[in-house]
């Protein structure tokens, strides 16, 4: 359960025996005494002070930078988001961006912030001008922090603003202020912003910019805004076609069914097209913000997609059917965004829905009207998608009947929990582990929360799934339990655990078998990995102690940092298998964060994402498919050192 929600615990009474209960009471232990409470207890933190305490409530989780939702990520998007805000109001159609040795600069050269009001405006909570909407529409920033939790959360962070001949510097550590000044700029620097901020170690540990990842959000920015180019370490991104672009790259080697086609309205603006593969991939964004988890934006549209279709057939099909195989870049104006997270990734404003609704079933209906050929082709690829459905269901249906004759109440290697999604809020946290063998699995039954966590346990190496039907899943004993333990034999609506989470070793046995369950998800449940659903369990891999301190370290750095805290008595310990650690020290890694705490505390998590969704079907033939000379020479480089580490 989360940090702060109350986690319901089974109590099992014993009946004490006659000698026991013979026996008097022992007496209530004191309880401590609190400190006083009076004017002396109240603290006043500044609202730097407070994203320093708080880095979670306001970038998520920070990270070391392998995630691409890390926090030094999220650092980067606010610098950026204030320079993409200039443009999009017409000013500036260039951003500068360096990134080398963990520091960012950033140089835009739009209207520069008001010089008087530099500091403020970097250092002050809720204090801007897109808080005005006549200088500022549908700004991507809009809650007023931003960019003070880049300068909260960096060990330096220096902000620069030319206006007019005249320049403001103002420098910041660790959220306080070192120096500022005015003055005039040198003969002909353009007007502009510059940035400059070194994410803070202390809180983010040993981090690294991943380049893959910065590019992904680089050309989402260059989609989103035709005509403007962000250089980053000399590589330029720009985009003429804006969303097409982005769909036709998406679409990789995938055959378009007709033309991607572009409606442009006034705070609407989308692009689709369908391809041959069942199922759907919309690319969402609002005020130039992904939104990877969807919204209402995303469930509007595609009912007005369908909505749209049915009118012009004078049908009834089911959106499934009519959105099967659509690809989709959806873009959304908004005054006033409200998302469901700090970091943004979902919108919740249940007003657009109507309206979006109904814009989006006018232009499909008369688009439609107009092109009578891809009218056809839509229709003949929905008719496609219904016989592909049923026979699929058909097949599963039969395949399930049966199965269920051979699978008891109980399922075999499933310690179940007692809430699960279907239960409502007290399941809304449920998780399942998927783990191997009976010493890992022991481990964790001795430490779980039985009320939301459930454990499965592998016999061993599951069977490689890859380029097999999806029927074959019910002839394979271990992955029908597995099928069924998870709820999804019929369909993924019914899935009963709101985590997934594979546990294995760290080692080459454990990598494999990470590898085989991610492929089952991967080639049978896609959608439960888009919607997020699915993640990695990490472990300490060791223990480091003395007499008085223990501390369990996640990578080598941290092992020898601590090694040298805790001084010449130090023992260490390498952990190679779960079943290695103790049930009682196993708890505090499958316990939830308690608030307050600090990132290497609780239980870590690793969210599985796909990148690239065209990629899935190269990445899988390449780690599951037949073994090829280029997989094994790939695996020894590669990997070997990884899992040995």
């Amino acid at each position: 359960m989360g940090g702060k929600e109350t986690t319901k615990t089974t109590v099992v009474k014993k009946t004490a025996s006659r000698s026991t209960a013979a026996k008097a009471a022992p007496a209530p232990k004191a309880k401590p005494e609190l400190a006083a409470y009076d004017d002396d207890s109240i603290i006043h933190l500044e609202g730097l002070e407070h994203i320093r305490l708080r880095p979670g409530m306001y970038i998520g989780s920070l990270g070391d930078g392998s995630n691409e939702n890390d926090g030094i990520y999220i650092l980067l998007k606010e610098g950026i988001d204030n320079s993409v805000d200039e443009f999009s109001q017409g000013f500036g159609k260039k951003i500068d961006i360096e990134i080398k040795d963990g520091r960012v600069k950033i140089r835009d050269y739009g209207r520069g912030i008001p010089l008087g009001k530099l500091e403020d405006c970097v250092s002050n909570v809720n204090t801007g001008a897109k808080y005005n909407n006549s200088v500022f529409k549908q700004a991507i920033g809009m809650n007023g922090v931003g960019i003070k939790a880049t300068n909260a959360l960096s060990s330096y962070f220096r902000a620069a603003s030319v206006r007019d001949g005249k320049v403001a510097v103002v420098e910041f550590e660790r959220g306080n202020k070192k120096s500022s000044k005015t003055g005039a700029a040198k003969p002909g620097v353009p007007n502009g912003t510059y940035l400059e901020f070194v994410p803070d170690t202390e809180l983010f540990g040993k981090y690294e910019f991943n380049m893959e990842m910065v590019e992904k959000r680089l050309w989402n920015y260059a989609y989103l805004n035709p005509g403007l180019q962000l250089v980053c370490n000399g590589t330029t991104y720009m985009s003429e076609k804006g969303l097409e672009d982005l769909l036709i790259r998406e679409m990789g080697k995938q055959k378009p069914l007709y033309a991607p086609f572009t409606y442009q309205g006034e705070n609407l603006q989308f692009v689709i097209t369908h391809t041959t593969q069942l199922d759907k991939f919309v690319y969402s964004f609002v005020n130039g913000q992904s939104t990877d988890d969807g919204g209402t934006h995303v469930t509007a549209f595609l009912d007005g997609f369908t909505k749209g279709v049915n009118e012009f057939f004078k049908k009834n099909y089911d959106i499934k059917d009519v959105t099967g195989g659509l690809l989709v870049a959806l873009k959304i104006g908004l005054d006033n965004p409200m998302f469901t997270s700090q970091t943004k990734n979902k919108l919740g404003n249940v007003e657009i829905r109507a309206p979006v609704i109904k814009e989006v079933q006018t232009v499909v209906d008369d688009w439609l009207r107009h092109n009578a050929d891809i009218a056809g082709a839509i229709e003949e690829k929905i008719i496609k998608n219904q016989k592909a459905r049923d026979e699929i269901n058909s097949v599963t249906a039969k395949q399930v009947r049966d199965a269920e004759k051979t699978v008891s109440l109980k399922i075999h290697k499933l310690n179940d929990c007692q809430y699960h999604l279907q239960d409502g809020k007290k399941g809304e946290n449920s998780m399942i582990f998927i783990t191997e063998g009976d010493s890992a699995t022991g481990s964790m039954i001795g430490s779980r929360d039985v009320s939301y966590q459930a454990i499965f346990s592998l016999r061993g190496k599951p069977e490689n799934m890859y380029g097999r039907k999806k029927s074959a899943i019910f002839e394979n004993e271990e992955l029908k339990n597995l099928t069924f333990a998870l709820g999804i034999q019929s369909d993924i609506e019914n899935l009963r655990y709101q985590k997934i989470v594979i546990a294995t070793d760290a080692d080459n046995d454990g990598y494999h078998i990470r590898n085989l369950v991610l492929t089952y998800l991967l080639l049978y449940f896609e959608e439960l990995v888009l919607r997020g659903h699915v993640y990695i369990l990490e472990t300490p891999l060791f223990r480091v102690r003395n007499k008085k301190t223990t501390v369990y370290c996640y990578t080598e750095e941290s092992r020898d940092k601590e090694m040298k805290k805790l001084g010449a008595s130090v023992e260490v310990t390498r952990f190679k298998g779960l079943g290695e650690i103790s049930p009682h020290e196993f708890k505090q890694f499958i316990s939830p964060r308690k608030e307050g705490e600090s990132e290497d505390k609780g239980m870590h998590l690793t969210a599985v994402n796909i990148q690239s969704l065209k990629n899935v079907p190269e990445v899988l033939e390449f780690y599951m498919g037949k073994n090829t000379p280029e997989r094994r020479e790939f695996l020894v480089h590669h990997l070997a050192a990884e899992i040995d580490a």
